[in-house]
């Protein structure tokens, strides 16, 4: 039975109901990605290209182009995308069923029209199929409640991520989307140097991951799911991963460790059901990150406020 204690502020997220509008959102987040990665300067472990969460969406923050800037926003209030120059210009347009192809084609012709041409690795990337995006002529539908409300539970996620890490004064992540797993994320490193990373990612080369992955770190975040956990759920992981980790008692009891995945899962229908959502998924955030600090022996007392 659901708990009478759901609140409005955590909607609900049905991974069956949108997956094939998830599917085409998450395309068109990895051809504006990809944007951004081009065209702005280099950051360790890929932070250059990440998006970030706005009060209407989703954004890519300001991007170089020469002595200019832009900006390239998901608004999922009004549901349009929109190109914004440092100079004043602005281009358009809505967010509505149509192939990826298409998508795909506006994008460019906008920022030709801008002044702002970007040529890009035109393929999908840490997805088993990679059609070119010019190529993928498949009509995507385009369900504009279940955007809104997979935004609304990204930015109650980003919310309860920005309350962890200020607990943290090691390097650390900033709270960031990745349009490659399509998943919000903060990430904390221990300072020192993990072995190579194994790689293995589908159509991502082994050299990002190993770039990402050179320090330890412990990370947990939020994404929409993927088979076999066919649901949105918060994980949270180490690499590398310590002896014992997966066997560790971690909070709250609904949280369990997924064999698939190498990592803990606690599925956001828990969550928005608790009573106090914040106070569970920050005991979920500490549990998980203290197993793998303590059994890797990080200097917590340096690292911790």
């Amino acid at each position: 039975m659901r708990s009478s204690s759901v609140r409005a502020d955590w909607p609900e997220l049905r991974f069956a109901d949108w997956l094939e509008t998830r599917d085409a959102l998450h395309l068109w987040l990895q051809i504006v990605g990809k944007v951004r990665l081009t065209l702005t300067p280099p950051v360790n472990h890929s932070w250059h290209s990440t998006f970030y969460l706005t009060a209407r969406g989703i954004t890519t923050s300001p991007i170089p182009h020469g002595t200019r800037s832009f900006t390239i926003d998901f608004d999922f209030v009004d549901h349009r995308l929109m190109i914004t120059t440092i100079d004043g210009d602005r281009r358009d347009f809505a967010l509505e069923a149509q192939s990826v192809a298409a998508f795909y084609s506006r994008v460019m012709e906008e920022l030709g029209r801008l002044d702002l041409p970007a040529h890009i690795f035109a393929k999908p990337n840490e997805l088993p199929i990679a059609v070119p995006f010019a190529e993928d002529q498949k009509p995507r539908p385009y369900d504009r409640d279940a955007v809104n409300r997979f935004w609304r539970a990204l930015s109650q996620a980003d919310r309860v991520l920005k309350m962890f890490r200020g607990r943290f004064i090691g390097k650390c992540s900033p709270v960031h989307l990745f349009w490659g797993g399509m998943d919000l994320a903060v990430t904390r490193f221990s300072g020192r140097k993990a072995p190579p990373h194994p790689g293995g990612i589908p159509n991502l080369p082994d050299r990002i991951t190993q770039e990402a992955y050179s320090h330890e770190v412990s990370s947990c975040g939020f994404w929409s799911g993927t088979a076999p956990i066919d649901y949105p759920a918060f994980y949270a992981y180490a690499y590398a991963q310590p002896a014992g980790f997966a066997d560790a008692r971690v909070a709250p009891d609904s949280a369990f460790y997924s064999k698939d995945f190498g990592e803990f899962i606690l599925p956001y229908d828990r969550v928005r059901e608790s009573s106090s959502p914040d106070e569970m998924l920050l005991e979920f955030f500490q549990s998980t990150y203290a197993a793998a600090a303590d059994l890797a022996k990080w200097d917590r007392a340096a690292l911790e406020r």
